[in-house]
This record gives structure tokens, sequence and C-alpha cells, in this order.
């Protein structure tokens, strides 16, 4: 490619290390001209518009306009080719091992970067007014269309790595740029925004209560009345939440949700979930609706009305 124009790259992520790091290995590269940086989502969509880069290392997750928002703000003509960079190894990395240009996952090393480089000056060269590639635009309808929800969390802790079910999930806390991940009395710590996470989950069996927190919806154990038309949230191991003004609307959408989940799934599943659970939860019986009327902070503590639950 010594006689094509040079490659005019973009690197965006919020950590200034991982910045660094791709410069470095960009370096040597006399085919490449690196015409910026973003430390986030925001600034990413303001430099693509000016700069017009031909690739842009993506990062995944950032604060507030993660990787997926800001290719879903741009037009598909304005779209370069992009190579996404993730530290966790979850629904978008297994995504995009067939769909994307190709993806880099956290810890990478040159050889690694090497391969992924080439990989992209290749594409490059065989249609250098190529635009977008279809598979990325593919993707991100199927992501809009929200077909795929997260089945498990990866959690890094003390050197390690391992793997949390979805379904293992009680609650989910905002900690700022981070989230704490209940599950059997344990806490993992993750660096995800809420929102980001909140997306992730499937809105059938997920729900966000409150700006600082999504439960799991047959984690729930009852509700209690409480200030001007908020909700005492009450969980099946004692932790005490409140359900905002602003969030009982999706509370009672996402119980309609959940309760025509579990009419589809066959009596036959139904009957494996139940005995698959009831060595630590009794079982939860949906009705048909529920409904969150106001009430007074006087007045008796009410179940949740979208269930039975056992004495």
């Amino acid at each position: 490619m010594t006689d094509s124009p040079l490659i005019r790259v973009l690197l965006v992520d919020d950590e200034p290390l991982a910045r660094e790091m791709l410069r470095e290995m960009l370096q040597g590269d006399p085919e490449v001209q690196i015409v910026g940086e973003s430390c986030n989502g925001r600034e990413a969509l303001e430099a693509i518009r000016s700069q017009s880069p031909d690739l842009i290392f993506l990062d995944v997750q950032m604060p507030e306009v993660g990787g997926f928002e800001v290719l879903a703000s741009l037009g598909k003509e304005k779209i370069p080719y992009v190579i996404f960079v993730t530290a966790y190894d979850q629904y978008a990395v297994r995504a995009f091992e067939v769909q994307a240009l190709d993806y880099l996952l956290k810890p990478f090393d040159q050889e690694r970067f090497d391969v992924s480089w080439q990989r992209a000056k290749a594409q490059l060269l065989r249609d250098r007014n190529g635009g977008m590639d279809q598979r990325i635009l593919a993707l991100l309808e199927e992501l809009k269309a929200g077909k795929n929800y997260l089945e498990r969390l990866v959690i890094k802790a003390a050197g390690r790595i391992y793997f949390l079910e979805t379904n293992e999930i009680d609650w989910i806390e905002a900690e700022g740029n981070y989230v704490s991940v209940h599950s059997a009395k344990k806490t993992h710590l993750m660096r995800e925004t809420i929102s980001s996470l909140e997306a992730q989950l499937d809105p059938r069996k997920f729900v966000r209560i409150h700006r600082s927190s999504i439960i799991r919806l047959d984690f729930i154990q009852e509700l209690q009345p409480w200030f001007h038309g908020e909700y005492r949230v009450i969980l099946k191991d004692g932790t005490q939440l409140t359900l905002s003004r602003n969030h009982r609307d999706k509370l009672q959408e996402a119980e309609a949700q959940s309760t025509k989940l579990k009419d589809q799934r066959p009596k036959s599943q139904d009957q494996s979930f139940s005995n698959c659970h009831n060595h630590r939860y009794p079982k939860l019986k949906p009705i048909s609706h529920m409904r969150l009327p106001f009430r007074h902070k006087s007045d008796p503590p009410v179940k949740l009305q979208g269930y039975n639950v056992p004495q």
C-alpha cells in the first residue's frame, strides 16, 4: 500500500494507558496516520465527523456513551471500519467474532495486535472506498432489535477470571462507572455503568427500579408503600431497596413480560425449572397482572400483587 494514501486511524478508549499502548504498536508502520484520540464516546463522535478516519480502534465499554452507542449515532455513510477493543468476554465479543472486522480482547500483545492490524489493512486494500462493513450494520440492527441478551458476566477479581450466570444475579447496584453485582450474599465489582448493563440484560427477567439499582424479578418478596408514591422493595434475602415513581411503570411492564414468557415455556421445562430452584427459594406463581396504587405510609404492608407468595 506504499502508493496509497495513509490509513487514517482514530483511537477511542477511556483509559490513557490503553491509548498509549495502541499508539506504540502502530508507530512502526509508515502507512498509518493517527488523526486523533478520544477518551469517551462523545469526543469520538465529534472526531469521527470532523476527521473522517478510515479505521477506528473503538473501546466497547466507556462511561455514558459506549462503543455501540457511538456507531448507532452515526449515519451509515459516516461509519468507518472498526476494530473493537474490550476487556470483557461477554456477548459483544461472541457476536463480533463473526460480524465485525476484528476485535482485540484486553490484555493483548504485539503479535495479536499485528494480526488484527494486517487484517484491517488487507480489507482497506480490497475496498479503499468501501465505507462501512455491512456485517457491522447487520449486527447493529440485531442489537437494536434486542435479540441478544447476556447469559453470563465475566468477573475479574484477585487476578482471576470467572463466569457468573445471569440467572444467579439477585440485584445490581450502581457505583459510579462501576456496578456491584449481588449474588447469593456475595458481591462482585465490575467496571460497567448500570445503564450499559441494563441494556444487555433480558427485560423479561430484570428491571431497573431506581437510577442506582436493578433487580431480578423473581427475587422480589414484597412491596411496602413509602413516601411520595415510592415503594420499598423487599427482596428474598431481606435487602430493602426503593422503587422510585419514575420506574413504577417499568416494573409493571416487566412483570407482564415475565408472565408472558412463563406462559410460553413448555410445562416440562417449568417443572424442571421449579425442581432446580426449590432448594433455594420457594416457587412464585404469577397471576394475570400487577397494579401499584398510591398508598399512604401508614397503610399496612402489601404483598407484590404480581405474585402469590407462599406463607
